[in-house]
């Protein structure tokens, strides 16, 4: 597994992160033993990365995250790197929730659900805007003085959500989604910003939340509590008409010599401003195709055949704390 620095964080992470949020029942039911297996794979595989919310299933996550590193976080807790989020509570009247005692109260949460004694990094999940951001990045450094956090970040922040935050301390990293049907808004305002500040940047949703897997067709279906269920780039005509590019995207990963999950997988890690993707998987087999995209090289004529091909893709929007869009 090929290793970097996570941006000014400093923090030396695998390039592939582990993702949870498919176990903490958004996706659909969840087998803990499944879960927990899937981790400790990755693992053994070298990802020393691993990324978690509270919001993912109010710690269901945590707690299967945590229980399956036991080992690992009792004996070699500088080995793992937990990123974690706080700072909502989805179907609460207040979803997105960045006060001062709201996060002490979900960093504590998330601590005793890991049985950890500080996290690695720690992450507004969504922004508050009832919170001034300065002022939310200063209750998080109270925490870090405290040793409870060692670093701190944000996720789904724009740029100037990010320029207020750091009015109270430095924005470390930042997880915006980004994938071949979702670009435009990192491209264009958020990558120009982090770049020159070596924000370091984990990406989520590298393979479309499925779309790029390879698997999906027009008669696909989910579980009425699946978030996707309720999402319009999975039904109708913009389903239809990503599954058409994926098809188109399938074919070049054959002459590539990979599969279209590990093209969508190397084309977000060749982009310069990623350090990271995060990747969430519940088979062995998933797991290991999702960590050999690490190895696969795509140059400049690469890049822009893959543009050409997308270029006709629906741009896909994924679940928020209020509902799926």
């Amino acid at each position: 597994m090929r290793m970097t620095t996570l941006g000014r964080s400093g923090l030396q992470v695998s390039r592939i992160a582990f993702g949870t949020w498919s176990f903490g029942g958004d996706w659909g039911s969840v087998d803990v033993d499944a879960a927990q297996s899937a981790i400790r794979y990755a693992h053994e595989l070298g990802v020393n990365f691993f990324d978690t919310a509270q919001g993912y299933g109010d710690g269901a996550a945590e707690r299967i995250l945590g229980d399956a590193l036991r080992s690992e976080l009792d004996s070699r807790r500088d080995e793992i790197v937990i990123a974690t989020k706080g700072g909502i509570d989805p179907g609460a009247e207040r979803s997105r929730n960045s006060s001062r005692e709201f996060l002490r109260a979900g960093v504590e949460s998330s601590l005793r659900a890991m049985n950890i004694d500080y996290i690695d990094l720690y992450q507004v999940h969504w922004p508050d805007e009832q919170t001034p951001f300065e002022d939310t990045a200063g209750y998080l450094q109270e925490m870090v003085d405290e040793g409870k956090l060692r670093h701190v970040g944000v996720s789904n922040f724009d740029v100037p959500q990010m320029e207020a935050f750091e009015r109270g301390r430095p924005v470390e990293t930042l997880q915006p989604p980004y994938h071949l049907f979702r670009r435009s808004d990192a491209e264009e305002t958020i990558w120009p910003y982090v770049g020159p500040r070596d924000i370091g940047v984990l990406v989520y949703s590298p393979l479309g939340s499925g779309l790029l897997t390879g698997t999906m067709t027009e008669d696909t279906t989910f579980d009425a509590d699946d978030w996707r269920s309720q999402a319009s780039a999975f039904t109708g005509e913009n389903l239809r008409t990503n599954l058409r590019v994926v098809e188109e995207l399938k074919k070049f990963a054959a002459h590539k010599g990979c599969e279209v999950s590990q093209l969508a997988i190397a084309w977000v890690l060749a982009q310069p401003e990623v350090d990271v993707a995060i990747v969430g998987a519940r088979s062995h087999r998933n797991i290991e195709r999702s960590l050999a995209a690490v190895d696969i090289e795509l140059d400049g004529a690469d890049l822009a055949e893959i543009d050409h091909i997308t270029m006709n893709g629906v741009e896909v929007v994924g679940a928020t704390p209020e509902g799926a869009l």
